[in-house]
This record gives C-alpha cells, structure tokens and sequence, in this order.
C-alpha cells in the first residue's frame, strides 16, 4: 500500500498554558520505519498520543490511514485505533500469573471471537517473533528481552499497519534492547510500518529516517 498511514497538518496541542506541540507537519507513508527523538519534555509522548489516537489534536487536521480523526466520533475513533494501531511501551505490561499464549490472546478479547481462535491467532504472532518455544511460560519465567517480545506480538495480533513503540527498550540491557530493535526490522520488513519514539540518539541514528522534535516543534530532519 502507498500514500501515508500517518498525516498531521499544523497540528498543535495545549494542555492549559502549556504548547506540547507547536504547528507540526508530519507524513509517515506506509512500510517506513523512522524514529521519533528528543530529550525529556520534547514534546515526543504528545506526538505518540497524537498518532496514536490516544488524544486529539488542539488544532490542525490529521488523518490516520485516509481518515481525518476530526470527523469521528468517539466510538468510531476506537475501532479505527483497534484496526490500525499496536503499541509498545517500556513498561511490559504483562498479567502476572498469565501464561504467554493468552496474554497475547486476550488482545482480541473484545474482538467477538471465540477462544479458541484468539489462541491460534496467538500462536501464530508468538511464532512470529520467535517465540514458539515460550507460549505456556508465565511473565516472570522469561527475561526482559522475552517480555517485551510477548508485548509485540500482542501488539501485532491484528496484523495492524502500524506499531507505535515508546521506549521499547528502555527497560533492556544493550544485547535484549538490540534483539528487540532486529525484531521491529523484521516486522518492517514484512509491511508494516515502525514508529521508535525515544530519547537514544544511537538508536534513532541506526534507524532509516529521524525526525527530531525540541521544545515541542519538529526541527529540520536527517534523512539517511
């Protein structure tokens, strides 16, 4: 698919007194895999709620997948945000006491399926981060790197065209943290398009496309 899964027009947010986000033009078309970077109060976890449908923009249009957000309701919002969007974050998230397999599972829980289709979809996208032999393991059997890997496939269940990844390896040493980085590549690779929102100038540094953001405004960005 071409054209930009991702579109914001002279959008700004104001939390109060505050400008989060100052008069930002962005476009991510479909299949790119970019980074998202600045420091802390930068102006990035705006941006990612932004994107991500989370909150609506103060002023300016932005269109996710050909819709302009403005124009729908609230309902009509959330089933966009289920079809399109997956979201990983530093934080697992993960159900303690819950094995892998219906951890991934439960993200289709309101999708109005039954169980045992939820688990083979499951399957399916633990196999598709590697994870075939982990499925029956609780959260504190794996390591951080597994964790986080159960996190993306829950993520990607829904084959969703784009995956929002806040700090996805924040919380990793430097060996898990680059296995997860090869593992957003791969799923790149396979269509989907990758959004890497942090504040590691190496890692965006490593990624395709950068687009940097000071003091709530999108500076000049470095193309490689």
């Amino acid at each position: 698919m071409t054209g930009p899964v991702v579109e914001l027009t002279g959008v700004s947010k104001r939390y109060g007194d505050v400008l989060a986000l100052s008069d930002a033009d962005l476009r991510i078309d479909h299949g790119e895999l970019l980074a998202v970077v600045g420091p802390s109060g930068s102006g990035k976890s705006t941006l990612l709620h932004i994107m991500g449908t989370l909150d609506r923009p103060t002023s300016g249009t932005l269109h996710i997948d050909g819709y302009d957000v403005g124009a729908l309701t609230d309902r009509q919002l959330s089933v966009l945000r289920a079809r399109t969007i997956g979201f990983v974050f530093q934080q697992f998230h993960l159900a303690r006491g819950v094995p892998a397999i219906d951890i991934v599972a439960d993200g289709l829980l309101y999708s109005g399926r039954s169980r045992g289709h939820r688990r083979r979809a499951a399957e399916q996208a633990l196999h598709r981060v590697g994870l075939d032999h982990r499925m029956g393991h609780l959260p504190h059997q794996l390591s951080g790197g597994e964790q986080q890997r159960v996190a993306i496939a829950r993520a990607v269940l829904g084959d969703p065209p784009l995956l929002l990844a806040d700090e996805p390896t924040g919380a990793l040493d430097s060996r898990s943290g680059g296995a997860v980085l090869e593992l957003l590549r791969e799923l790149n690779d396979g269509g989907t398009t990758v959004v890497v929102i942090t504040h590691d100038r190496d890692i965006a540094a490593a990624l395709p496309r950068e687009v940097r953001l000071k003091d709530g405004r999108i500076v000049p960005e470095v193309r490689q």
